[in-house]
């Protein structure tokens, strides 16, 4: 690796300590390697454009953004709320359980994990605290459940690690579902533990004639993840126009069925999701000209050919690469470690024999827990805004489930069959099931 390259490096991280946007920081370093190196300083646009632009796949992140604002702003999310508490709300902690079933529905949703956390996340824990539940544990249970939405499909994560890995978005999508459906079951066995030992309240037994309210009411929600997957992997539609699908569709449930979103509140949504929208791209942008910066120094092949003659086998390599991630996770942001760092990765996975597949839903599950591991765990200081509750008190509450989830990680990790078994199903051939 060249001199220029270690500069790039070394300047993109301490921009980013001082705070500088990740999206710029990676930007400017590009820019700094191409004075250094006396080339076009041209390259960093047309690499961002070129990769943005040429990417069918990429429009679909907008639209998914969309699509979870327009849910927040119309409420449908409170109805959501309702219908889990009609499942689970009658088991010990009931209103614990319902936060993490409600985050599964809103995650075949948003494909946001911070969207769920922002959306659901604050309604469910101040309804928890008003039952009597500590602060800290009400806001440590929304944490830790918003995590599932970026693994549920649709998922915004797993969109650009198809388009950085080349991988299948369909069957991504897939294989993320039992995954994510074990990390739920895992917390609420947790959270079944904790209410038998701090006696957690019971909710009452809703009326037959609320129980039927609440599901003719909901019930057009719930078709929006059956016609997203349903169009998807029935060929009728692909991963972007399905974005689009659900989008038109949040939309006409807010409008036009629950009439929950008036007219001028629309505006602000569309601002808001343009807002975010703006944010992933420049973040993309600067991503795609650090991603030709390292190409261009052969980092990723010198890489994977110094992992390879170690002589690491397959299951070697996903832990150190897991331990990796989950330290990383720590201190780097999500997208910045799903676009540079896992590109740098790919040819020492293909190498190896891992199936991409597998590897890419282990490694958005590793950045999920990142995003509730201290110090940084955006997810943690997003529920601690959205609900007044300090960060230390959640802290206090949220290991255990930390415990559990890094636990269940590498179970995960080691038997591929519980993430490639619905792939397969529908026709997927894995490269290799990691040993």
């Amino acid at each position: 690796m060249s001199l220029a390259a270690y500069v790039m490096l070394g300047l993109f991280f301490v921009w980013m300590v001082f705070g500088v946007p990740i999206g710029h920081a990676m930007l400017m370093a590009g820019i700094v390697y191409l004075l250094m190196t006396g080339q076009d300083l041209a390259i960093v646009a047309t690499q961002s454009l070129n990769g943005m632009f040429s990417s069918f796949v990429l429009m679909s992140v907008p639209l998914f953004i969309l699509s979870a604002d327009i849910m927040n702003a119309s409420k449908i999310t409170d109805r959501l709320f309702e219908f889990a508490n009609l499942l689970v709300g009658r088991l010990r902690g009931g209103l614990a359980h319902v936060n993490v079933v409600a985050s599964v529905i809103f995650s075949g949703m948003s494909g946001s994990a911070l969207a769920d956390a922002a959306g659901p996340g604050k309604l469910e824990v101040d309804m928890m605290v008003k039952a009597g539940y500590k602060p800290g544990f009400a806001a440590a249970v929304s944490t830790t459940s918003a995590i599932v939405g970026p693994i549920i499909p649709p998922s915004i994560p797993m969109v650009l690690y198809g388009v950085v890995s080349n991988t299948s978005i369909g069957y991504l999508f897939m294989a993320g579902v039992i995954p994510g459906l074990l990390l739920s079951a895992a917390q609420m066995a947790v959270i079944a533990a904790m209410a038998k030992r701090r006696n957690f309240p019971v909710e009452p037994r809703p009326t037959r004639a609320h129980a039927i309210a609440t599901v003719k009411s909901t019930l057009p929600a719930l078709f929006l993840p059956v016609i997203l997957l349903g169009g998807i992997y029935s060929g009728a539609v692909t991963p972007t126009e399905a974005a689009a699908v659900a989008a038109a569709y949040a939309l006409i449930l807010a409008l036009v069925w629950y009439r929950s979103l008036p007219l001028r509140k629309l505006v602000d949504v569309f601002v808001e999701s343009a807002r975010s929208t703006a944010i992933v791209a420049i973040t993309i942008a600067g991503a795609l000209a650090m991603n030709w910066v390292v190409a261009s120094e052969q980092i990723p092949e010198a890489l994977g050919a110094w992992m390879i003659s170690l002589d690491m086998s397959p299951a070697m390599f996903l832990f150190a690469v897991n331990v990796l991630f989950l330290i990383l996770g720590c201190f780097l942001d999500t997208l910045l470690m799903l676009l540079v760092i896992v590109p740098i990765l790919m040819p020492a996975v293909t190498g190896l024999g891992i199936d991409p597949v597998h590897f890419g839903v282990t490694i958005i599950i590793n950045m999920m827990i990142g995003l509730v591991t201290p110090p940084m765990g955006q997810l943690m200081f997003l529920i601690s805004g959205v609900s007044g509750i300090p960060v230390g008190a959640i802290m206090r509450e949220v290991w255990i489930f930390l415990v559990v989830l890094i636990a269940l990680l590498f179970v995960l990790v080691y038997v591929p069959q519980l993430t490639l078994w619905l792939p397969e199903l529908l026709g997927y051939e894995p490269l290799q099931l990691a040993q």
